[in-house]
């Protein structure tokens, strides 16, 4: 296989990113970046240590002591902020009410796009976000860009947050869902949008195994050309 491969993936929030770019690293064996849980775990320490997001000084001095690493266990990849695991902490509502506030911030933005291009310089890796086609890998051979029915988003979502014991409302979800999208796509530093020569996969109707094979179809396309 072709070396030093990236896949970047990026689309709305809640359209099943990780589940695909997860999915799609294990059968490929390439590594997968969590680039969202980037964020979510800057959110974190943010929220943790009562940062003013207003205060850039104080946002640049607080990246200076955001130390974040990747592992993998079980086939499952986990974030480390600082050596504390914090991947299930950081999908909590309190934190996906901030990250996207805390994304539109360009010292976080710079800071992190940088360390995921430092990431994808010689390995294969599957990378899903917000702006991974269009200003982390630009020249990524691969980009898909992923959207879905906004009520089926947050019907998705809403149940992984049930699962896992949340106290929250499909009302609340989905106006979450509705704020975090608009933030994303007008926001100035690195708004979300699809790189002209991403492929649009549009999941409403899509189970995990077929949107799966279909990105994998691309993939196959790509190295037999």
């Amino acid at each position: 296989m072709t070396e030093n491969i990236v896949i970047a993936i990026d689309g709305y929030s809640s359209c099943g990113k990780s589940t695909l770019a997860k999915a799609l690293a294990k059968k490929l064996h390439y590594i997968y970046i969590d680039t969202g849980a980037m964020y979510r775990a800057v959110t974190l320490y943010l929220k943790r240590n009562n940062i003013d997001l207003a205060d850039e000084s104080q946002i640049k001095e607080s990246l200076k002591n955001i130390h974040l690493n990747f592992h993998s266990r079980d086939y499952q990849t986990h974030i480390i902020l600082n050596d504390e695991e914090v991947s299930d902490e950081i999908r909590k509502m309190e934190v996906s009410q901030l990250v996207s506030e805390v994304s539109t911030i360009k010292a976080v933005r710079k800071e992190l796009v940088k360390q995921q291009q430092r990431m994808g310089k010689s390995k294969n890796i599957v990378m899903d976000g917000r702006d991974i086609g269009t200003i982390v890998f630009p020249h990524a051979p691969i980009k898909i860009f992923m959207t879905a029915d906004p009520k089926i988003r947050a019907e998705r979502r809403y149940k992984e947050l049930m699962e896992k014991g949340e106290d929250i409302t499909l009302e609340e979800v989905f106006e979450n869902i509705a704020h975090r999208d608009f933030i994303d796509t007008t926001r100035l530093e690195s708004p979300l949008t699809r790189a002209h020569d991403a492929i649009i996969l549009d999941n409403t109707d899509l189970n995990e195994e077929e949107q799966l094979q279909f990105v994998l179809n691309r993939v196959e396309q790509h190295i037999t050309n």
